[in-house]
């Protein structure tokens, strides 16, 4: 990504409603795992963070591309962060009991079955592998254009992607899909035009539109959800 994107990302990650509610699901689809979990694609460490804040006793890592993200993410989170590409991560084999790519397989630099090849290949043998996806190619928008996302895939491509890695076990569900109305909405209707490079939708938000979008994330826990404007998957390493 862009170092204004990263900025921003290492500015709200901790509050704004959409990575509070990304990271609750991701933690959650870890419960049970023990060992080493690593965060492939890391960013600036919120999530290590809130893994952290979870379960204190959580042997967690991080890779991350960006040396100056990856230095802030070790900063945050007090974990190991090394520097590298999921393409080719610098870890020995079956080195993690669990791994997580968190909008990571989405971004333009990644190879996503290289990747997944590598994640496959780190992972202990009954290892857990969690993955969050944007969904919906004709969602793709000045968001994706900003933090260089270059796919999105429905649910059924995800499983396939999976799938076709060498995953076993895969469970995707969609999810923030009682807001995915406004999503397209502020992604897809005209807006006037600006001669300025497009930006991502990660913004300071008002304490309370925030806490009314993040109430809404936690209601639809309870539903299953047909649409979504993310993919949240698990898969098990045979």
């Amino acid at each position: 990504m862009e170092p204004a994107e990263y900025d921003m990302m290492n500015a709200q990650e901790a509050r704004m409603w959409w990575y509070r509610a990304l990271h609750a699901r991701l933690a959650t689809a870890l419960t049970g795992v023990q060992g080493r979990v690593l965060d492939a694609g890391c960013g600036t460490g919120g999530l290590l963070l809130a893994l952290r804040a979870r379960q204190a006793s959580l042997d967690t890592m991080g890779l991350e591309w960006s040396a100056p993200a990856a230095a802030r993410a070790a900063h945050k989170s007090h974990a190991p962060v090394a520097c590298g590409s999921i393409n080719a991560m610098p870890f020995a084999d079956r080195s993690f009991a669990g791994a997580v790519a968190a909008d990571v397989l989405c971004h333009a630099a990644v190879d996503p079955p290289v990747a997944l090849a590598e994640l496959r290949r780190v992972l202990q043998p009954g290892g857990r592998l969690v993955i969050n996806m944007p969904a919906y190619a004709w969602l793709m928008s000045a968001h994706d254009r900003a933090v260089h996302n270059a796919r999105r895939q429905d649910i059924h491509e995800v499983r396939a992607m999976l799938r076709q890695a060498g995953f076993g076990n895969i469970r995707a569900r969609y999810w923030n899909g009682l807001l995915l109305p406004l999503m397209i909405a502020s992604r897809k209707l005209p807006r006037p035009t600006k001669n300025t490079a497009p930006t991502s939708d990660v913004a300071a938000f008002s304490p309370w539109l925030d806490g009314i979008l993040h109430g809404v994330t936690q209601l639809e826990r309870m539903l299953p959800l047909p649409m979504g404007g993310s993919v949240l998957a698990t898969a098990t390493r045979p």
